[in-house]
Formats: C-alpha cells, structure tokens, sequence
C-alpha cells in the first residue's frame, strides 16, 4: 500500500505570513494564526503531513535536487541547450542566485525545515487521547527536519541552523558542519526513541526506527565516526531491527511495481493523479519531474544524462552463467541496450549516438514518452546500500574479511560471482578492498543520488591528485577547484540580507 500523503496542506504557509508586520495591525479573517490553528490532534497531522508535501516542491524531490546530487557527480552531466543550468553541473557557478541550480533549493530546504519547527514547537501543547501518536508525530518531524539538514549539509556545508518557528525579521547564525552534523544526530536519535518499529499498511511511507538508523549511519560515516555507523546499521542488518532483504526483481526497486517493498528502508511517495503545478493549491502535484529531465532526446526534457564510463564499468565483469550484469540493462538506456539484453528505448530503436541515459525511475516499462507526473517512488534509502555501507565500515574498522559476505550478498542477487573469486588480489588489503567497494557502489546504485556524498566521504574531491582522476571519466571535473567546489555557493541574496551569513571565502 503506498501513496499516503498527497493533501497538499496550504496552512502553514498562512501562518508564515502571519507573522509578517502589518502596519495597520489588523487581522484578516480569512487567515489563521498560530494560536488559533495548533488546537487539535487533526491540526497536528494536518502539520506533519505537509512536511511530507514538501518533497513534492521544485528545489526538493520533485525535480532540481537529481541535478545536483546525480549529475554534479561523476555519473551524469548536462548538455542542456539552457547554458547556465548545464553550466552548473560543470562547475561553473557565475550568478549564486541562480534559481534552478542553488536558490530554489535552499528556500524548499528551509521551508520544509519551518514547517518541522512549526510541528516541534506547536503540537507539545495539544491535547492528544493518546500520547503515543503525540510523540510519533514529534519524531516524524525531527527525523524530516535531520533528512533536510542532512542533504543541505552535504551540498552547502556551513548553513544556519533554525530549530524555531522564524519570522521575516529572523537573521539565523551561520554553524560549522560539525555543528550541523551534530544537530542532526541529536534530530535522529530523538526521533528514533519515538516511531514505531513499523507503520500499519495504511500510513506506509512514515519514517520508522529502521529509517531513523540508516539516515544515522549516513550521518556517521560522512565523519568518519564509524564505530558509530557501524552500530547504526547493525540494527538494520542483525539487530531489533533485522526486518530487510534484498528482492529478488533488481528492477523493483525503480518502478511503480512493488513498491514499499522488503528492500526499502525509505521512499518517497509520488502520485500521477493531481495535475496542478507545484504551488500550495488544493490541486497541487505530488509526482516526480525527474524522469522528464532525464528522459532521451524527444522523450522528454532531456537535461540530465549519465556518462558513458558507467557502461563501461558494467561490461568488466561477466555474471556466472558468462553474460551482463543485469543491472546494467535496468540502469541505464546506452547504444547497445538492443544488442546486449533485447530491450528497446521507450519502443524505439537506438537513435542517440554515443551517449547514456539513466533509466531508473523511468517509465519505458509502460509508455513511450515522460511528463512532469511521474508516480514512481524514490527509494531514498534501500537495503544493498545499507549491506554495502554496513561492508565499508568493517573495512575501516580494521574488518576487512568480514566484510566481503555484504557485498557478496548484493552481487549474488544479480548472479555475479563472489568478491574473493573475482578479485582475489585484494585480499585483507584495506585500500584495495575500498577501491573495488566503490566500484561495488556504483554498479548497484549508479543514478541514486548517493554518489556525490560518497565521492565527498572518501575524500576524492579533497586533493588534485584524485580529482584529476576523475576527470579522465568525466571531463566536467577538470573545471573542479579543490577547496571549493566539493560545496555549492550560498545563494548571495541570502548572505546580502543577512549579517550573521558568510558567502564561503573560496567564493
């Protein structure tokens, strides 16, 4: 069962006005105040609820994050005929401002952020006949409010930390990123204390304890702090919270089929049924854009691609039976889709030259084209990267031949040999062990927007050396300036009307 959250709630938004000075002081009848809305338990998952509509914004979930998060990275890149936002997956930030690329993102941030405070500072007060789903809505707020900070931490770094409803008069103080860090532990681990270990079948979708432990273990590990991390997902994987497993369709995992499924330990819920834009209305769109963007030439938008060193990677290695990674055929639309695995793109014969497209997330399974409506949940958090991230920490743990059987277990499903077999030159060697790990993420979870944080978490955007090996895959990065472009720009206006906000000196 899935799709759960799609009443836009327009409240919040009102009240955020409220606050604003009126100089003739009077009220507007048809606007609500804080202290006449927060009364009931209605109002309080009426508030909760439209943080969750806030994924479905422009700068979040719904369409500009991918271009920051995937095509920033290695495996994707624009050629966009929109200069400036291509210009921005190659490392050319001219206007901070720039909405689509920086500005539109923050502001969704911060706005799903206020809509959290709102919840933690308003729903303590209502009375609740039981007090369980008053601490339930709480933490699912603290744990939308740690995600949010989470993913501007890992694209702008040093950000302000609001933890109260703010007002247009509001000048929030810039923190370090491990202030930030810190704040989103404290977010996570509070909030686990409260969810449940699962949701019954009709609120799928909520955050649960397992949520609450694999966001932790990001958190950790983009620190380094691994024995945390390791705790983290011990949970997940052999503790109270040992509930997942790998499905057996690869595929599942980036369709409308199965979704909410065994291997999913956080997705968004996306709908095709409303049709109304991006605004606060009644009719407001709870899909997904990012199939439009990403979709080939005449299919869709066509501004974001994948890098053909991806198809590369896939082909070095044959299955047990002498054939193609399967996931290379559900990751990425390339030249050779028909020849290798039968499968045309979108019903159509190959007509793009030498490039790649991602194909997670798209719908050529049951249509010929995409449009801004894509339903298809975005599985933020799944079971392979938990096993995968669960093998890393042992390796930098001192654990190394522990940690073969995690990634033994992703390669098994997809009927790859295991680990040892494959590359037996690696041995105990932490180094060798990490490098073919990244190798291991990448053929699992290419198109995911997981491989920005993991390029910033290995430290390969923190010296020359290693980013001028990136660049010989993806030429973008040969305009990466080390000490400065592993962050985005904050968006100037905002530093503009803000004393207690630094640009990053770099910029």
């Amino acid at each position: 069962m899935k799709k759960i959250f799609l009443i836009t709630v327009v409240f919040l938004n009102l009240l955020s006005l409220s606050s604003c000075d009126n100089e003739l002081e009077l009220d507007n009848p048809n606007t609500l105040t804080t202290t006449q809305y927060w009364a009931t338990e209605s109002d309080a998952q009426a508030g909760i609820n439209s943080v969750y509509a806030m994924f479905y914004k422009d700068g979040l979930w719904a369409r500009w994050i991918y271009f920051r998060l995937d095509l920033t990275s290695d495996e994707g890149y624009s050629q966009s005929p929109w200069v400036e936002l291509a210009d921005w997956t190659r490392f050319n930030y001219i206007n901070y401002n720039f909405w689509e690329g920086n500005n539109v993102t923050w502001r969704d941030t911060y706005k799903a952020i206020f809509r959290c405070n709102q919840v933690i500072a308003n729903v303590p007060k209502i009375a609740f006949q039981n007090e369980d789903n008053k601490k339930k809505i709480l933490a699912e707020a603290k744990f939308l409010r740690a995600l949010h900070y989470y993913y501007a931490a890992i694209l702008w770094e040093n950000i302000p930390i609001v933890l109260e409803p703010s007002s247009p008069n509001d000048r929030p103080e810039q923190k370090n990123i491990t202030e930030v860090w810190a704040q989103i532990e404290t977010d996570l681990n509070d909030a686990y204390t409260d969810l449940p270990t699962e949701w019954a079948g009709d609120q799928t979708g909520r955050p649960d304890k397992g949520a609450a432990k694999g966001m932790l273990a990001k958190v950790y590990m983009q620190q380094h702090k691994w024995t945390e991390a390791k705790t983290a997902l011990e949970y997940l994987i052999s503790g109270a919270g040992a509930k997942y497993s790998l499905v057996a369709n690869y595929r599942d995992n980036f369709t409308d089929v199965n979704e909410n499924n065994s291997e999913s330990v956080f997705e968004i819920q996306f709908g095709d049924q409303r049709k109304g834009g991006t605004d606060e209305g009644p009719s407001a769109a709870v899909s997904s854009n990012r199939a439009q963007f990403f979709a080939p030439r005449s299919i869709g938008w066509s501004d974001g691609q994948a890098r053909m060193w991806l198809v590369d990677a896939f082909k070095k290695e044959k299955n047990k039976d002498g054939g193609l990674d399967i996931r290379l055929k559900y990751t990425l639309f390339y030249p050779d889709l028909l020849a290798d695995f039968g499968d045309k793109t979108y019903n159509k014969t190959w007509q793009w030259g030498a490039e790649a497209w991602f194909r997670k997330g798209s719908r050529d399974y049951y249509r010929d084209n995409e449009d801004y409506y894509s339903q298809v949940n975005y599985r933020l958090i799944r079971y392979a990267d938990i096993l995968l991230r669960y093998a890393e920490v042992l390796n930098e743990t001192g654990n190394t031949a522990d940690a073969y059987q995690y990634v033994d277990l992703v390669r098994a499903r997809v009927n790859l040999g295991t680990l040892a077999a494959a590359h037996p030159e690696i041995g105990n060697d932490k180094a060798k062990f990490l490098e073919q790990l990244k190798m291991e993420r990448v053929l699992e979870l290419a198109g995911e927007s997981v491989r920005w944080e993991d390029l910033k978490r290995w430290g390969d955007l923190d010296n020359q050396v290693a980013v001028d090996k990136i660049a010989l895959r993806d030429p973008d990065f040969k305009n990466f300036v080390v000490g400065k472009n592993q962050r985005l720009p904050i968006p100037q206006v905002e530093v503009d009307n803000n004393p207690n906000l630094s640009q990053h000196p770099e910029y």
